[in-house]
C-alpha cells in the first residue's frame, strides 16, 4: 500500500482518482536539480570549502515576489522561502549546517499612519556555519521587522537569515547593473541671502569666517545681493560683511 492509500485509509475513505493527480509546485518554489542528494558529503571537507560548493550551486535568485504597500510604494523582492528553497538542497548536498548561534534584539513601539501601534524588533543574529569535518565559521546578519501581534522577533530573525544566505552566497539578482544608470548630481543648495546676513551680523562669527563668507558670495555671484540690515535699511552683503570685519578686527586688514 502506497502513501496515498495509507493517507486515504487514515482518513476513513477510499483512494479516488483525485488522489493520483500530480501536484506541481509553483516555479518560484521549485527546488533546483542537484542530482543525487543521498550521497554523503566528504567527511574531511572544511566549512569554507563546503560553503564555496554551496555557492557554486546557487548561481542566481531573481526578485520574483511583489510587494504593494499602497502609498508606501511597490517593489520586487526575494523572500525567505525563496532563499531557503534555493540554499536548503545545496546545503544538504554538501553537508553544510547553518545554525543560529546568538541573537541580540532591540525593541521599540511605533505608531502607524492609521493610528495603530506596532512593536518593532531589530535583531543582530550570529550564525555558525558548519562543514562536514566539524569545522565552522561565524557570520552576522541583521534583520528588522514590525508586527502588531507579537511576531516581530521571528520576522526579524527570518530577514536576518535571508540576508545572510543571499549576501554570504554572493547571489546576483539578475537585475540590471546599477552602473548602467547615469545621472547628473545636482549642485547643493547653499544658504540664502538672508541666512548669510544673519551669520555676518552674529557676534560669534569670526573674522576668518567673514572672509570665507565673502569668498562664497563671490563664487555664487551674491556679493551685491541686497538685504535688510540691522537698522532696517537695504545694504549689500558685501558691505555688511566688510563693516562686520572692520568692527571685529579693529580696522586691521
Amino acid at each position: 500500500m502506497g502513501l496515498r492509500e495509507n493517507a486515504a485509509a487514515a482518513a476513513g475513505r477510499e483512494v479516488t482518482e483525485q488522489d493520483h493527480t500530480t501536484v506541481r509546485e509553483t516555479s518560484n518554489l521549485a527546488e533546483p536539480d542537484l542530482g543525487d542528494l543521498s550521497q554523503d558529503a566528504e567527511p574531511t571537507t572544511s566549512a569554507i570549502t563546503a560553503w564555496s560548493r554551496v555557492m557554486g550551486e546557487v548561481r542566481s535568485i531573481g526578485k520574483n515576489e511583489k510587494f504593494d504597500g499602497g502609498r508606501a510604494g511597490k517593489f520586487s523582492f526575494r523572500g525567505i522561502e525563496t532563499a531557503l528553497n534555493a540554499f536548503g538542497p545545496a546545503c544538504r548536498k554538501h553537508g553544510v549546517l547553518v545554525i543560529q548561534h546568538k541573537v541580540e534584539t532591540e525593541y521599540r513601539d511605533i505608531s502607524t499612519s492609521s493610528g495603530g501601534r506596532m512593536r518593532e524588533c531589530t535583531a543582530l543574529v550570529t550564525f555558525r556555519i558548519f562543514g562536514p569535518d566539524g569545522s565552522y565559521f561565524d557570520s552576522q546578519a541583521a534583520g528588522e521587522a514590525s508586527d502588531s501581534g507579537g511576531r516581530s522577533t521571528p520576522k526579524a530573525q527570518s530577514i536576518a537569515l535571508r540576508t545572510l544566505l543571499i549576501n554570504n552566497g554572493l547571489v546576483p539578482t539578475q537585475d540590471r547593473d546599477a552602473d548602467a544608470e547615469h545621472f547628473e548630481r545636482a549642485e547643493p543648495i547653499g544658504p540664502t541671502a538672508e541666512e548669510y546676513r544673519d551669520e555676518q551680523l552674529d557676534p560669534k562669527t569670526s573674522p576668518s569666517r567673514l572672509n570665507q563668507i565673502r569668498n562664497e558670495l563671490r563664487t555664487r555671484s551674491m556679493l551685491n545681493s541686497k538685504v535688510t540690515n540691522e537698522v532696517g535699511e537695504l545694504e549689500s552683503l558685501d558691505s555688511i560683511g566688510g563693516r562686520m570685519y572692520q568692527e571685529r578686527t579693529g580696522g586691521a586688514q
